[in-house]
């Protein structure tokens, strides 16, 4: 019996741990290569929604402000805030004639609100090309032309990536490497742009660049107003209408504080984790159980059969490779895998619930 569970084990692992190397080796990264130092004359279009974010939106205005791609407009919608986010985007708009600040309106019936703030930022963008950012999110100064060469090179519609999370205290560090942990481990991110099926999909809200016809032609912010994961379902209505994606990993050119403390990332998971997977409820939480047999259990039975070190190596030389592809200190991510392991069982169940009972709340809001 212990023998046929330690197969059991060893196998899948070996499978992800295939699909880590084969992401460490060829996933996309947003850096500099033998064509980014071409410079692109496009209008691109910045569009951030920002609510309650005067803690973030001065950092974020002064890297985007700083882009060596000049020909730029960038657009804040200030979403209804009550802290200081819509004074602090006001005193950039004096200063640099190219930051626009508008005021968000309520939000109407069957909309979310990231999703309204979108769908209005994209009225009032003017550019052929719109790259929307989250207000949480910092560039270097070339992040934009490197974007706008590799989305040229690759004749891609859409172009996403996912930033490298700046992580600063250990209650974010248990739940935010676990978004990179799950992508890299089950999609060969590659295939993203080179394969059409819709299996192959990811993208990410903190940074999305798309043609201003593609964006239009597929629905816009407008086809998935009612939905919590927007940006996975603007990534499939491109694959839906033929179109082409890449998906990149932010490599040391985009970055993003995604949360500040456990409770935020409890909560912001819990709001997205079950949504993402795009399946029924109780497929869900067998998927659930099955990733804490194949990546925890193990570290309990290496106490009852030695030969589990050797599925143990597997699933920590996964994160090692993990932690290098999306710039995260290595030793932490193997000591603390086995904690973060209860913990996403325990983020997942919560997602199912509040999502069943819809009562997922983000920034104020029921969701």
């Amino acid at each position: 019996m212990m023998e046929l569970l330690f197969w059991l084990l060893l196998v899948p692992n070996a499978i992800i741990f295939c699909v880590v190397f084969y992401n460490y080796l060829t996933a996309p990264r947003l850096k500099n290569d033998k064509t980014s130092s071409e410079k692109s004359s496009e209008h691109i279009s910045i569009l951030i929604p920002a609510r309650n974010e005067e803690q973030n939106i001065a950092s974020c205005l002064n890297h985007v402000c700083c882009q060596t791609h000049h020909n730029l407009e960038i657009i804040v919608l200030d979403d209804q805030s009550t802290d200081k986010t819509a004074d602090i985007v006001g005193a950039f708009s004096q200063k640099d004639s190219r930051v626009k600040l508008i005021a968000g309106t309520s939000l109407p019936e069957g909309w979310l609100g990231k999703n309204w703030a979108c769908h209005n930022l994209s009225l009032k963008a003017t550019a052929e090309k719109l790259l929307f950012i989250d207000a949480d999110v910092k560039l270097t100064e070339d992040a934009v032309t490197i974007a706008l060469n590799i989305m040229r090179k690759e004749k891609a519609n859409m172009l996403s990536v996912f930033p490298t999370q700046l992580i600063e205290n250990l209650g974010t560090r248990l739940i935010t490497p676990l978004m990179n942990w799950i992508l890299l481990s089950f999609l060969p991110l590659r295939k993203v742009f080179t394969s059409p099926s819709q299996s192959f999909t990811a993208a990410n809200g903190q940074f999305i660049l798309i043609n201003r016809n593609d964006y239009i032609s597929i629905g816009g912010h407008e086809k998935v107003k009612a939905k919590v994961v927007e940006d996975m379902e603007l990534a499939r209505a491109i694959k839906q209408y033929g179109k082409k994606i890449i998906t990149l990993v932010g490599d040391s050119t985009v970055d993003c504080k995604m949360y500040s403390n456990y409770a935020d990332a409890y909560n912001g998971f819990s709001k997205n984790f079950f949504l993402g997977f795009n399946m029924n409820y109780v497929v869900f939480f067998f998927v659930l159980l099955l990733l804490h047999v194949v990546f925890l259990l193990p570290f309990v039975l290496v106490f009852i059969n030695a030969e589990f070190v050797l599925v143990i190596l597997l699933v920590l030389a996964s994160r090692v490779l993990i932690a290098l592809i999306s710039k995260q200190k290595i030793v932490l991510e193997v000591i603390l895998h086995p904690i973060q392991m209860i913990i996403l069982l325990i983020v997942g169940i919560n997602s199912l619930i509040v999502t069943r009972k819809k009562k997922a709340e983000w920034k104020g809001r029921i969701i």
